[in-house]
């Protein structure tokens, strides 16, 4: 019975939106070709799944994001760690980092091309770019927030410099590290189309561009909610593991 309602409690959000987008689209409020039904939209995801090119698209999205997350968050990490640690090296560097972290990404799409091309690496770059200060953020913050006690008891106790940082202080940011590695994915995910207008000729991104030419508005759909479910499931991954990850951590829930 807990697990039929468990079930019911994620279904029933999803059942609401579908009923909603019904309610739209035979309301007669909007023009119904602006708003194609559900089951117009999983018809053609069904049709671009099997008889298209949707799976090469899903996969060249996700590897974009992939390399640009995985980018981001290695140098984010240490960037954020220093930040977090140092107070005077965060005074001087946070205007900095809180700049560059305030500009969308697509406003930077002219000066990539001009120094990285219309390449991969182009696309890479812009995705590493919302990856790493989000993630900086994240992390700084975090770890600026460390209880200090935790530091003087280990020192009390006898322990060195080098056991405080590996026993006391890595395992305290671990759960910053991974906060600030799915707020960076969901960044990513959210400049995806970004990074794809550059001369992308496969993606998600590129698939909704292509299809706003054509006034393809189920496509365009289509493309939409892959990349939601796509960000979603990825996060899921995420939080099952720093459940697990993270089984010493009292949580309120």
């Amino acid at each position: 019975m807990p697990i039929l309602r468990r079930i019911a409690l994620i279904l029933a959000p999803w059942a609401l939106v579908v009923l909603a987008w019904y309610a739209i689209a035979y309301s007669g409020l909007i023009n119904p070709a602006l708003v194609p039904t559900p089951g117009q939209v999983a018809a053609r995801f069904w049709q671009l799944l099997f008889h298209a090119r949707l799976p090469a698209d899903i996969w060249m999205s996700t590897q974009r994001v992939f390399l640009g997350v995985l980018l981001g968050i290695v140098f984010a990490v240490p960037v954020g760690f220093v930040l977090g640690w140092y107070r005077t090296v965060r005074g001087f560097v946070d205007p900095l980092i809180n700049f560059f972290r305030a500009l969308p990404p697509i406003a930077l799409i002219p000066l990539v091309i001009v120094y990285f091309g219309v390449g991969e690496l182009a696309k890479i770059v812009i995705l590493f770019y919302a990856s790493f200060f989000s993630g900086v953020i994240v992390m700084y913050e975090g770890i600026a927030q460390i209880n200090p006690i935790y530091v003087r008891v280990a020192r009390t106790l006898g322990a060195s410099d080098g056991e405080i940082f590996r026993k006391v202080i890595v395992p305290l940011t671990v759960p910053h590290m991974l906060t600030a590695l799915r707020v960076s994915l969901g960044v990513a995910w959210a400049t995806l189309v970004a990074s794809e207008l550059i001369a992308a000729q496969q993606g998600l991104g590129a698939l909704i561009q292509n299809a706003s030419s054509f006034f393809r508005l189920d496509i365009i759909y289509v493309g939409i909610i892959c990349i939601g479910f796509i960000a979603l499931a990825m996060d899921l991954l995420l939080r099952a593991a720093a459940r697990r990850l993270l089984a010493w951590q009292e949580r309120i829930a």
